[in-house]
């Protein structure tokens, strides 16, 4: 008998992916696997996160706790794996040499020749689902191509590389028979797939096929740049009945100044554009943005910008990040980090204050309606869910009161009857 392996995977749904593919593998050579951060097996994967200091800090921490746990014999063998140990291997090893082995994150595979095997390429496109079953991840690319001069993704994760319309269509495939009914569509930059393979954006040539598998009900768009947006994916998500009036795109920042600082390669007025652009084409379409506050070149004249880019453009959903150096970035290399972290976390909390209004008001206007809305789970008397609006893990929920027993990973026409800025309350 094979032994347990604990899975641990920190930071992004891509890493997600990762740590799903690997489980895949070691299935396959007997091996049962888990996703228990609280577990105690024979032996531990941690899956890193090296992209913002917090992240690199839970890395760190996790990898101390699992060590310890080690020491103490509740764990025969520790390997960490990911984008910490892609960028910090060498001084990972001097550290904390009580880790049995590192790998980076384009070599996560490598573990298997530690456990005597190599990776089966007949399932390559299978994984073991650690999220809930009915919702799951489709990683369409690796790497990144852009320059972004606070991003450390490129040095990680290297070129962007796409993986081919037919491997993804045959990876949704296995998910759906799975079980799996709302795919989230991912990568660093899914503004650039296909355009290493195909010379142009193949979202608009995988988006039907993804649409043509039995058992998929929604498909969610994660993570486009505004630079060379594939407009052509609008008409066709207007027109779906699959893919969710959802997209993920990080502006980072509205003044031209530090967009310009950030190496964005995109104007303000080419934002306020594709924003309309976005809005006609899919009228109801809820838009996720990300932003940086404090990023070298942010004065309190530019900040203001900013405020009255959030209070105007009127997302639907927001999420904002105070600036830090990272280690190797553009940013890191010829800027100084000015701005006190007190006056960042000031302008996160202003820029959030402004949101929770905007946020409010659109709920409220949803009293009244109904919504479809898919089960994530149950707690206590009371069924929580999300609508096409919403992303699993980071976006609202649908509190729903009922004395009918709900399924998880089912939809249900759920009345809305009620509403704070990220929750909507509804019964059936």
């Amino acid at each position: 008998m094979h032994k347990t392996i604990n899975i641990i995977t920190l930071g992004c749904s891509k890493n997600v992916v990762d740590s799903e593919r690997l489980a895949r593998q070691l299935d396959a050579l007997g091996y049962s696997v888990v996703f228990d951060s609280n577990r105690f097996t024979p032996i531990a994967i941690i899956n890193t996160c090296g992209f913002i200091h917090d992240a690199k800090e839970e890395s760190i921490q996790t990898i101390l706790r699992t060590v310890q746990a080690k020491e103490l014999g509740k764990i025969e063998q520790v390997f960490v794996i990911g984008c910490l140990s892609e960028r910090y291997a060498d001084e990972l090893r001097t550290e904390i040499p009580e880790v049995d082995a590192y790998f980076g994150a384009r070599h996560f595979a490598d573990v298997l020749q530690v456990l005597q095997s190599q990776a089966n390429t007949q399932l390559l496109h299978e994984r073991i689902v650690s999220t809930p079953q009915h919702t799951s991840y489709l990683k369409l690319a690796e790497g990144c191509n852009r320059s972004c001069a606070f991003c450390a993704i490129p040095a990680i994760r290297g070129a962007h590389v796409s993986q081919p319309v037919e491997d993804l269509v045959q990876e949704a495939q296995f998910l759906a028979q799975e079980g799996v009914k709302e795919l989230s569509l991912i990568s660093q930059d899914l503004s650039y797939y296909g355009i290493d393979l195909y010379k142009r954006n193949a979202l608009a040539e995988l988006l039907p096929q993804l649409e043509s598998i039995k058992g998929l009900e929604w498909i969610r768009l994660h993570y486009l740049y505004p630079n060379n947006f594939p407009v052509e994916i609008l008409p066709i998500m207007a027109q779906s009945k699959k893919i969710c009036h959802y997209i993920d795109i990080p502006f980072q920042h509205s003044s031209n100044v530090v967009l310009k600082a950030m190496r964005r390669n995109f104007t303000e007025h080419e934002t306020w554009k594709l924003i309309d652009t976005m809005r006609s084409a899919v009228p109801d379409i809820a838009i996720r943005t990300s932003l940086i506050v404090g990023h070298p070149g942010e004065t309190e004249a530019e900040f203001d910008k900013l405020l009255q880019f959030v209070q105007h453009a009127q997302f639907e959903r927001v999420g904002v990040f105070t600036y830090s150096h990272e280690e190797g970035t553009f940013a890191a290399q010829h800027y100084k980090d000015e701005i006190p972290q007190e006056e960042k976390e000031r302008r996160r909390d202003a820029i959030m204050a402004v949101q929770n209004e905007i946020s409010l008001q659109k709920n409220q206007k949803l009293i009244g309606s109904t919504q479809k809305v898919l089960i994530d789970r149950k707690e206590g008397k009371t069924f929580v869910g999300r609508t096409q609006y919403d992303a699993y893990e980071v976006d609202n929920e649908v509190i729903i009161n009922t004395q009918k027993r709900l399924r998880t990973g089912n939809f249900y026409d759920i009345h809305i009857t009620d509403a704070d800025a990220y929750e909507l309350i509804g019964e059936c």
